[in-house]
């Protein structure tokens, strides 16, 4: 008789349920976060008297300063509602004063708010007292270019303020290696030209999840630091979304202690199986191809080569992306697309290449709500269930060693060195 373990899996916002037998399973990889957690304002304002490699903002700032505070914008979980109050009391402390504040959405390339979602975003409160505007990448100065060759084109309000702050979250992140840091400046509040010569460098072999030496985060902190930012407050979340740390201070130092934090939570050791099966987490992480990916990217680690990726993702949004949905019709195979983003680089169309990367070494099965069409020139084989794709698997080979992953998006397994 085998034993058949029952794994809920998110799909949306509900769950879709694998029986899998005992025997298959090789690991079920788990970020391990802290149990007890301290209260969420604390922790910020902790992190805000004892900055990394910085005096206090209370100390920096005068009554006269002209304050830039960048926050993430409405795609980002960032609780920017949180972060801002404490972090207000601190420049209150220095004598900043409300009408020498604004508050810069980090739009990057993304679309423009609605005036609800900024609100939200910020709260009620501070959106009533405190300016807040979006960036603008048609009015962005340029004050230099990086050693790799991105222009420095940073927007205006940004470039005229006295003293910049950058807020945001730390994430494994599938090219930039993590989110949050100097990728408040670029791409945040940089030029379309700047953001796409820097996103240009993904197809890099280091430009991978979980790097620091990625050469986009390399690159981007060059602009931040030819720019002059000085200072950022960044937080790192756990799956449930709560904060559980905050680090202030030198935007590469106070960065990489984030960075520490993130590793010791969500890198998991593994070594590589027949399969994985991987959910995104459930909505939103799952709303679109285009977001869903970024947990087919963390999965690749965890597969040999030739092995089978079963991403499991609702995708109730469909593709995602035009440029994306696109890039998916119009190249035939795997080796097209990635052909196509040698010698064109679109912004949209990476996904499709980096999914074409992962099919020439994998067999990738989806299971979401897609049309079967849809998921296919997408070089995904559809599947009706999670059960039927594990199904698939195990014909093929019934000893197969399996992971599962139901945090995708949020853990990152690590190949373990073989030892010869």
């Amino acid at each position: 008789m085998t034993n058949i373990k029952k794994i809920p899996l998110a799909f949306g916002n509900g769950i879709s349920e694998l029986n899998i037998p005992e025997k298959n399973i090789s690991s079920l990889i788990l970020p391990s976060e802290p149990e007890k957690k301290e209260d969420e304002g604390l922790l910020i304002r902790k992190a805000l008297e004892n900055p990394i490699k910085s005096r206090r903002l209370s100390e920096i700032v005068n009554p006269k300063s002209r304050i830039a505070i960048i926050v993430s914008d409405v795609t980002r979980p960032t609780p920017t509602a949180k972060i801002l109050p404490p972090l207000l009391e601190e420049l209150y402390l220095g004598g900043a004063k409300d009408e020498n504040i604004t508050i810069i959405f980090a739009l990057g390339l993304h679309r423009q708010q609605t005036e609800e979602e900024s609100k939200k975003l910020v709260g009620e409160d501070i959106y009533k007292k405190t300016r807040c505007i979006q960036h603008d990448t048609s009015r962005c100065r340029r004050i230099g270019t990086t050693s790799r060759g991105t222009p420095i084109d940073i927007f205006e309000e940004v470039l005229d303020a006295d003293f910049v702050i950058g807020t945001g979250g730390i994430e494994f992140h599938y090219y930039a290696g993590y989110s949050g840091g100097a990728k408040s400046v670029l791409p945040g509040v940089s030029s379309e030209e700047a953001v796409l010569t820097n996103h240009k460098m993904m197809i890099d072999e280091n430009a991978v999840s979980g790097r620091v030496d990625s050469p986009v985060r390399q690159d981007m902190e060059e602009a931040a630091k030819v720019f002059g930012l000085k200072f950022i407050l960044n937080v790192v979340l756990d799956s449930k979304k709560g904060i559980v740390a905050a680090v202030a201070g030198d935007f590469i130092e106070a960065h990489r202690k984030g960075v520490e934090i993130v590793d010791a939570m969500y890198k998991v050791p593994v070594e590589p199986a027949d399969a994985v099966v991987v959910s995104c987490g459930g909505y939103p992480k799952d709303i679109n191809l285009y977001q869903a990916n970024k947990a087919l990217d963390n999965a690749t680690q965890a597969v040999k080569d030739g092995g089978s990726i079963i991403l499991v993702a609702e995708c109730a949004e469909g593709i995602g992306n035009q440029v994306y949905e696109c890039w998916n019709m119009e190249c035939k195979n795997p080796e097209d697309a990635i052909e196509r983003f040698k010698q064109c680089f679109e912004f949209g169309g990476h996904k499709s290449a980096i999914v074409a990367k992962a099919a020439k070494k994998f067999k990738l099965y989806l299971v979401s709500k897609l049309p079967e069409e849809k998921a296919r020139t997408a070089f995904f084989t559809p599947m009706a269930s999670v059960q039927d794709a594990l199904s698939a698997v195990l014909s093929e080979n019934p000893d197969a060693k399996v992971h599962l992953m139901p945090h995708g998006g949020q853990t990152l397994p690590v190949r373990k060195e073989n030892k010869t």
